[in-house]
């Protein structure tokens, strides 16, 4: 039960009122201006002989006790007393780091937080295995018989069906560019659109609305939609699982059967044409095999470096192949295609892809999707979220920090 100290006073109209103080400072309970209050005081003796009274609050909730004495407004000139005492007792330096390092040094984290982690990464993280990398040979005056035999090959009887499956977003330019690359060798297109991105903002069916645009692959294409399940909070790749589960299924609507390569990869990972041409040619290379690609950033105008690797093809099995986009072998080919990671033709599709795909949660501040913004970090070739490079050793991380220079 809380305590009160009960002084008389006059209100404004000459009614006697009552203020109630709380001995711990929190509370102030006013009143008895209208003459109830008067009925609810009962006086009474304490234990020492003192009279004191009791305000029973009307509404049952509040109950103020007691004469104090002024000891609360003591309490309260000792703890400023005291306060003013540590701090006449802390020197320069003290406070220096007290309210100007330490603040700052929070602040730089919280700003900078994801750039440590980078920077940090070959301390904590060792590389991953290194791939087999299997030589890759082209000329268009060298027939396929020779080509299989400098590869270590044999040449096929007839070539192998390939089936060419995506999932499709937004990315009208970099689909039409890998379609004609790769259309004359491909046996079946296979595509999946849903109105969810990764993330469970809602999207139009971009190619849907696009589709005449692709006319000269309709007898090829297999196309399916699928809705999304909008979960909010859910980490998005979920999201992007589940759609790559139903591509498995619209991979089986499409007709694909065992021995029958797959090729697995994001509509912007564009696998060369001799490549695929090579590969259904030619009985020996591996069943899985990772395809090696120049890394493009914003346009074909920034070559990143030559690292590319999750793309791949697979030899088809029934039941054991998934249709997924982690490293599943050794085996890397070299030189085999182009991936052009953020190459859109308008700075809106930058700010919905930022938002949309699996890492938004590098989005980590609002103006990283100014469109200002991201038209300099474009022609500077800089990085839209701010980031380090993601590398695995020093000479390496430091060898690609700052902007990416023009070709």
């Amino acid at each position: 039960m809380k305590e009160y100290d009960l002084v008389p006073l006059k209100s404004e109209d000459g009614k006697l009122s009552m203020i109630a103080r709380v001995t711990d400072g929190l509370r102030l309970a006013k009143g008895l201006d209208d003459g109830r209050d008067m009925q609810d005081l009962v006086p009474l003796k304490s234990e020492d002989g003192k009279l004191s009274m009791i305000a029973h609050v009307t509404d049952g909730l509040r109950l103020a006790k007691g004469l104090n004495d002024g000891r609360d407004m003591q309490d309260v000139a000792s703890r400023l007393s005291r306060l003013r005492f540590m701090i006449r007792g802390l020197d320069l330096k003290t406070f220096i780091i007290l309210f100007v390092l330490l603040p700052s040094a929070i602040l730089a984290i919280y700003v900078h937080g994801q750039k440590v982690t980078y920077f940090l990464r070959p301390l904590w993280q060792s590389p991953p295995k290194p791939f087999i990398h299997l030589p890759h040979y082209y000329h268009a005056n060298v027939s396929m018989a020779n080509l299989c035999k400098l590869h270590g090959l044999e040449l096929r009887d007839y070539p192998r069906r390939v089936y060419d499956a995506v999932l499709f977003s937004n990315e009208i330019d970099m689909l039409t560019i890998r379609l004609k690359e790769i259309y004359p060798y491909i046996t079946q297109f296979v595509l999946l659109e849903s109105n969810s991105t990764f993330t469970s903002i809602p999207k139009p069916l971009n190619f849907a609305m696009n589709r005449e645009k692709f006319d000269f692959i309709e007898s090829r294409l297999t196309y399916g939609t699928i809705g999304g399940r909008f979960v909010k909070g859910e980490n998005p790749f979920i999201e992007e699982e589940y759609q790559r589960v139903a591509v498995d299924h619209l991979l089986r609507v499409a007709g694909i059967e065992d021995d029958d390569l797959l090729i697995m990869s994001d509509v912007d990972e564009i696998p060369s044409s001799h490549t695929i041409n090579l590969l259904r040619w030619c009985d020996g290379p591996p069943p899985i095999v990772h395809l090696n690609f120049k890394n493009y950033l914003y346009s074909f105008e920034f070559n990143l470096d030559h690292k590319s690797w999750r793309a791949f093809v697979h030899r088809y099995q029934k039941g054991k192949t998934r249709y997924v986009h982690y490293r599943q072998s050794d085996y890397l080919l070299t030189d085999s295609g182009w991936h052009c990671s953020f190459c859109f033709r308008k700075i809106s599709d930058f700010v919905f892809t930022m938002k949309a795909y699996s890492h938004a949660d590098r989005v980590r501040f609002t103006h990283y999707l100014d469109p200002k913004r991201i038209q300099k970090v474009i022609c500077n070739g800089a990085n839209l979220y701010d980031m380090l490079p993601e590398e695995y050793t020093y000479r390496e991380l430091i060898g690609k920090m700052g902007p990416i220079p023009h070709s």
